[in-house]
Protein backbone atom coordinates (compact mmCIF):
# COMPACT_ATOMS: atom_id res chain seq x y z
CA UNK A 1 0.00 0.00 0.00
CA UNK A 2 2.81 2.75 0.72
CA UNK A 3 3.75 1.64 -2.72
CA UNK A 4 0.70 2.56 -4.27
CA UNK A 5 0.47 5.51 -2.31
CA UNK A 6 3.60 6.87 -3.15
CA UNK A 7 2.60 6.56 -6.88
CA UNK A 8 -0.03 8.51 -6.35
CA UNK A 9 1.87 11.52 -4.86
CA UNK A 10 4.93 10.79 -7.18
CA UNK A 11 2.62 11.33 -10.80
CA UNK A 12 -0.30 13.71 -9.52
CA UNK A 13 1.80 15.99 -6.75
CA UNK A 14 4.92 16.41 -6.25
CA UNK A 15 6.39 18.30 -9.10
CA UNK A 16 4.27 20.78 -7.88
CA UNK A 17 4.73 20.98 -4.02
CA UNK A 18 8.43 20.92 -4.71
CA UNK A 19 8.17 24.46 -6.23
CA UNK A 20 6.96 25.82 -2.87
CA UNK A 21 10.37 25.54 -1.41
CA UNK A 22 12.93 27.59 -1.30
CA UNK A 23 16.22 26.81 -2.71
CA UNK A 24 18.65 26.46 0.22
CA UNK A 25 20.26 24.13 0.12
CA UNK A 26 20.96 21.47 3.14
CA UNK A 27 24.03 22.01 5.21
CA UNK A 28 27.06 19.67 5.09
CA UNK A 29 26.85 16.79 7.17
CA UNK A 30 28.35 17.38 10.66
CA UNK A 31 28.11 13.10 11.93
CA UNK A 32 29.76 11.59 8.78
CA UNK A 33 32.48 12.59 6.84
CA UNK A 34 31.49 10.75 3.66
CA UNK A 35 28.39 11.37 1.33
CA UNK A 36 26.02 8.20 1.13
CA UNK A 37 26.58 6.38 -1.34
CA UNK A 38 23.09 7.41 -3.73
CA UNK A 39 23.19 4.62 -6.40
CA UNK A 40 25.23 6.78 -9.08
CA UNK A 41 27.87 3.93 -9.46
CA UNK A 42 26.18 0.74 -10.72
CA UNK A 43 28.86 -1.07 -8.70
CA UNK A 44 28.20 0.09 -5.17
CA UNK A 45 28.22 -2.30 -2.15
CA UNK A 46 25.34 -3.88 -0.74
CA UNK A 47 26.15 -1.37 2.13
CA UNK A 48 28.01 1.46 3.01
CA UNK A 49 28.87 1.35 6.20
CA UNK A 50 30.04 4.44 8.14
CA UNK A 51 30.79 4.61 12.23
CA UNK A 52 30.03 6.98 15.25
CA UNK A 53 32.96 6.44 17.43
CA UNK A 54 33.72 2.90 17.83
CA UNK A 55 30.69 1.32 18.90
CA UNK A 56 27.90 2.55 16.68
CA UNK A 57 27.71 2.11 13.10
CA UNK A 58 25.18 2.95 10.16
CA UNK A 59 24.82 1.47 7.56
CA UNK A 60 22.45 2.07 3.92
CA UNK A 61 21.16 -0.16 1.92
CA UNK A 62 22.41 0.32 -1.63
CA UNK A 63 19.86 1.95 -4.03
CA UNK A 64 20.53 -0.57 -6.48
CA UNK A 65 19.37 -3.47 -4.61
CA UNK A 66 16.01 -1.04 -3.09
CA UNK A 67 14.91 2.01 -3.96
CA UNK A 68 13.37 2.52 -0.70
CA UNK A 69 17.52 2.72 0.50
CA UNK A 70 17.08 2.15 4.26
CA UNK A 71 19.50 3.05 6.91
CA UNK A 72 20.32 0.60 9.77
CA UNK A 73 22.08 1.23 12.63
CA UNK A 74 24.42 -1.50 15.17
CA UNK A 75 24.91 -0.30 18.23
CA UNK A 76 27.30 -2.14 20.41
CA UNK A 77 27.54 -2.55 24.15
CA UNK A 78 30.27 -4.66 26.27
CA UNK A 79 27.82 -7.98 26.88
CA UNK A 80 25.47 -7.62 23.50
CA UNK A 81 24.48 -5.75 20.53
CA UNK A 82 21.78 -4.50 19.22
CA UNK A 83 20.61 -4.16 15.35
CA UNK A 84 17.68 -1.51 14.86
CA UNK A 85 16.39 -2.58 11.29
CA UNK A 86 17.14 -5.13 8.99
CA UNK A 87 16.22 -3.31 5.38
CA UNK A 88 14.98 -5.20 2.43
CA UNK A 89 15.23 -8.76 1.32
CA UNK A 90 17.68 -9.69 -0.57
CA UNK A 91 21.42 -9.22 0.67
CA UNK A 92 23.36 -10.14 3.02
CA UNK A 93 22.64 -8.60 6.08
CA UNK A 94 23.93 -10.68 8.61
CA UNK A 95 27.32 -11.38 7.66
CA UNK A 96 27.91 -7.66 7.33
CA UNK A 97 27.07 -7.68 10.85
CA UNK A 98 29.23 -10.23 11.92
CA UNK A 99 31.85 -8.61 9.91
CA UNK A 100 31.52 -5.49 12.03
CA UNK A 101 31.33 -6.77 15.30
CA UNK A 102 34.48 -9.53 14.39
CA UNK A 103 36.42 -5.35 13.09
CA UNK A 104 35.55 -4.08 16.46
CA UNK A 105 36.95 -6.75 18.25
CA UNK A 106 33.60 -8.62 19.65
CA UNK A 107 33.22 -11.33 17.06
CA UNK A 108 30.19 -13.96 17.93
CA UNK A 109 28.83 -10.92 20.34
CA UNK A 110 25.30 -11.71 21.45
CA UNK A 111 23.26 -9.79 19.40
CA UNK A 112 19.59 -8.28 19.89
CA UNK A 113 17.62 -7.85 16.44
CA UNK A 114 14.61 -5.00 17.04
CA UNK A 115 12.96 -3.22 14.27
CA UNK A 116 11.49 0.40 14.73
CA UNK A 117 8.46 -1.14 12.91
CA UNK A 118 6.93 -3.91 11.06
CA UNK A 119 7.05 -2.66 7.56
CA UNK A 120 8.97 -4.88 4.56
CA UNK A 121 11.54 -2.29 4.77
CA UNK A 122 12.43 -2.62 7.75
CA UNK A 123 12.26 -6.52 8.76
CA UNK A 124 13.30 -7.99 5.15
CA UNK A 125 16.61 -9.19 6.51
CA UNK A 126 15.09 -11.22 9.43
CA UNK A 127 15.65 -14.46 8.33
CA UNK A 128 19.12 -14.40 8.08
CA UNK A 129 19.67 -13.98 11.81
CA UNK A 130 16.97 -17.06 12.47
CA UNK A 131 19.63 -19.59 13.30
CA UNK A 132 22.71 -17.25 14.51
CA UNK A 133 23.92 -18.19 17.59
CA UNK A 134 23.13 -16.26 20.99
CA UNK A 135 20.61 -13.79 19.21
CA UNK A 136 17.12 -12.60 19.74
CA UNK A 137 14.90 -11.46 16.55
CA UNK A 138 11.91 -9.37 18.29
CA UNK A 139 8.69 -9.96 16.85
CA UNK A 140 6.91 -7.25 14.54
CA UNK A 141 3.89 -6.67 16.33
CA UNK A 142 3.60 -3.71 19.11
CA UNK A 143 2.92 -6.49 21.60
CA UNK A 144 5.88 -8.54 20.99
CA UNK A 145 7.70 -4.91 21.31
CA UNK A 146 6.45 -4.37 25.16
CA UNK A 147 6.86 -7.51 26.38
CA UNK A 148 10.30 -7.57 25.13
CA UNK A 149 11.25 -4.54 26.13
CA UNK A 150 9.16 -4.44 29.38
CA UNK A 151 6.97 -1.55 28.25
CA UNK A 152 3.67 -2.01 30.60
CA UNK A 153 1.22 0.91 28.75
CA UNK A 154 1.71 1.14 25.22
CA UNK A 155 2.20 3.50 24.33
CA UNK A 156 2.43 5.45 26.70
CA UNK A 157 5.15 4.23 28.88
CA UNK A 158 9.16 3.73 28.47
CA UNK A 159 11.53 0.60 27.47
CA UNK A 160 14.87 0.12 27.92
CA UNK A 161 17.69 -2.43 26.74
CA UNK A 162 21.01 -3.27 28.85
CA UNK A 163 23.90 -3.86 26.49
CA UNK A 164 26.09 -3.86 29.32
CA UNK A 165 27.29 -0.37 29.94
CA UNK A 166 25.39 1.16 27.27
CA UNK A 167 21.47 1.43 27.79
CA UNK A 168 19.11 2.40 25.27
CA UNK A 169 15.12 3.72 25.60
CA UNK A 170 12.45 2.66 23.58
CA UNK A 171 9.50 4.71 22.87
CA UNK A 172 6.29 3.20 21.83
CA UNK A 173 5.61 5.96 18.71
CA UNK A 174 2.61 4.21 16.70
CA UNK A 175 1.03 5.88 13.78
CA UNK A 176 2.83 5.56 11.06
CA UNK A 177 2.48 1.79 11.92
CA UNK A 178 1.09 0.34 15.07
CA UNK A 179 3.93 -1.13 16.63
CA UNK A 180 6.67 2.09 15.58
CA UNK A 181 9.08 2.71 18.40
CA UNK A 182 11.80 5.36 18.68
CA UNK A 183 15.37 4.67 20.34
CA UNK A 184 17.07 6.72 22.36
CA UNK A 185 21.20 6.24 22.70
CA UNK A 186 22.19 8.30 25.92
CA UNK A 187 25.79 7.57 25.24
CA UNK A 188 25.35 9.15 21.61
CA UNK A 189 22.42 11.52 22.29
CA UNK A 190 20.91 10.03 19.32
CA UNK A 191 17.36 9.34 18.83
CA UNK A 192 16.70 6.43 16.08
CA UNK A 193 14.01 7.66 14.10
CA UNK A 194 12.36 5.06 11.92
CA UNK A 195 10.07 6.48 9.85
CA UNK A 196 8.30 8.64 12.27
CA UNK A 197 10.66 11.36 11.70
CA UNK A 198 13.09 11.79 8.49
CA UNK A 199 14.51 13.92 5.75
CA UNK A 200 11.40 12.64 3.75
CA UNK A 201 7.23 11.92 3.54
CA UNK A 202 6.06 11.25 6.82
CA UNK A 203 3.70 8.55 6.04
CA UNK A 204 0.04 8.04 7.75
CA UNK A 205 -3.21 6.93 7.00
CA UNK A 206 -5.63 9.62 7.70
CA UNK A 207 -8.08 8.69 10.61
CA UNK A 208 -4.14 7.84 12.58
CA UNK A 209 -3.38 11.98 12.54
CA UNK A 210 -4.30 12.18 16.21
CA UNK A 211 -2.70 8.87 17.44
CA UNK A 212 0.69 9.99 15.07
CA UNK A 213 0.49 13.74 16.66
CA UNK A 214 -0.06 12.16 20.17
CA UNK A 215 3.52 10.32 19.38
CA UNK A 216 5.46 13.12 18.52
CA UNK A 217 4.08 14.77 21.68
CA UNK A 218 5.81 11.76 24.17
CA UNK A 219 8.75 12.16 22.42
CA UNK A 220 9.34 16.14 22.29
CA UNK A 221 8.29 15.56 26.09
CA UNK A 222 11.43 13.18 26.51
CA UNK A 223 13.78 15.33 24.84
CA UNK A 224 12.77 17.93 27.41
CA UNK A 225 14.63 15.68 29.95
CA UNK A 226 16.91 14.25 27.81
CA UNK A 227 20.00 15.77 25.34
CA UNK A 228 18.75 14.71 21.92
CA UNK A 229 21.36 15.88 19.38
CA UNK A 230 20.22 14.33 16.40
CA UNK A 231 17.93 12.67 14.87
CA UNK A 232 18.84 9.15 12.75
CA UNK A 233 15.39 8.25 10.46
CA UNK A 234 14.94 5.19 8.15
CA UNK A 235 15.33 6.60 4.65
CA UNK A 236 16.40 10.00 3.16
CA UNK A 237 14.13 11.18 0.42
CA UNK A 238 13.95 14.78 0.57
CA UNK A 239 16.29 16.94 -1.48
CA UNK A 240 18.87 19.20 -0.36
CA UNK A 241 16.71 22.09 -1.97
CA UNK A 242 14.57 22.74 1.06
CA UNK A 243 11.08 21.21 0.44
CA UNK A 244 11.69 19.38 -2.21
CA UNK A 245 11.32 15.22 -2.48
CA UNK A 246 12.88 12.97 -4.81
CA UNK A 247 10.18 11.45 -7.26
CA UNK A 248 9.01 8.19 -8.01
CA UNK A 249 11.12 4.45 -7.38
CA UNK A 250 14.92 5.72 -8.95
CA UNK A 251 17.67 3.12 -8.14
CA UNK A 252 20.17 6.64 -7.96
CA UNK A 253 20.18 10.03 -6.91
CA UNK A 254 21.81 13.05 -6.80
CA UNK A 255 21.69 15.85 -4.15
CA UNK A 256 20.12 14.26 -1.53
CA UNK A 257 19.58 16.06 1.52
CA UNK A 258 21.52 14.71 4.83
CA UNK A 259 20.47 11.80 6.71
CA UNK A 260 20.80 13.45 10.33
CA UNK A 261 18.08 15.94 11.65
CA UNK A 262 18.76 18.48 14.66
CA UNK A 263 16.97 17.18 17.80
CA UNK A 264 15.05 20.38 16.84
CA UNK A 265 13.43 18.88 14.31
CA UNK A 266 11.26 17.06 16.92
CA UNK A 267 9.48 20.65 17.60
CA UNK A 268 9.24 20.89 13.77
CA UNK A 269 7.21 18.24 13.30
CA UNK A 270 5.16 18.45 16.58
CA UNK A 271 3.76 21.96 15.13
CA UNK A 272 3.38 20.69 11.78
CA UNK A 273 0.73 17.98 13.27
CA UNK A 274 -0.95 21.34 16.11
CA UNK A 275 -1.31 22.83 12.34
CA UNK A 276 -3.44 20.76 10.51
CA UNK A 277 -6.68 22.03 11.20
CA UNK A 278 -10.11 20.10 10.61
CA UNK A 279 -7.98 17.37 8.66
CA UNK A 280 -4.57 16.41 7.48
CA UNK A 281 -3.70 17.28 3.70
CA UNK A 282 -0.46 16.49 2.24
CA UNK A 283 2.18 19.50 2.93
CA UNK A 284 5.83 19.89 2.15
CA UNK A 285 8.15 21.64 4.74
CA UNK A 286 11.56 22.56 4.06
CA UNK A 287 13.17 19.02 5.32
CA UNK A 288 10.25 16.70 5.78
CA UNK A 289 6.72 16.02 4.42
CA UNK A 290 3.37 15.38 5.76
CA UNK A 291 1.74 12.79 3.74
CA UNK A 292 -1.69 11.19 5.32
CA UNK A 293 -3.74 9.26 3.13
CA UNK A 294 -6.71 7.47 2.99
CA UNK A 295 -6.63 3.72 3.69
CA UNK A 296 -7.98 3.38 0.28
CA UNK A 297 -6.88 5.77 -2.34
CA UNK A 298 -9.03 4.70 -5.34
CA UNK A 299 -10.95 7.05 -7.15
CA UNK A 300 -9.23 9.57 -4.94
CA UNK A 301 -6.20 12.11 -5.17
CA UNK A 302 -4.04 14.46 -2.71
CA UNK A 303 -3.48 17.09 -1.42
CA UNK A 304 -6.95 17.27 0.37
CA UNK A 305 -8.23 13.25 -0.01
CA UNK A 306 -8.64 13.15 4.10
CA UNK A 307 -11.54 15.62 3.79
CA UNK A 308 -14.75 14.57 5.40
CA UNK A 309 -17.59 14.09 2.91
Amino acid sequence: MIRLISFFISAMLLASLSACGTQNAAKPSILFAQAWNSGIDPDEPAFQVQAIGSDTFVLRQSLRTSFEAPFLYLLVGETRALLIDTGVEGVDLRAEVDRLLAASGHAGMPLVVMHTHGHGDHVGGDAGFADRPDTIVVGHTAADVAAFFGIDQWPADTGTLDLGGRTVDVLPTPGHHDSHVMVYDALTRIMFSGDAVYPGRLFFVCDKAGEYAASIRRVAEFAETHQVDWLLGGHVEMKAEAGQAFNGESASRRGEHVLELPGSALADVKAAFDGIGDYPRVTPFPEFMLLPHPADPTGMSPPDWCKPD
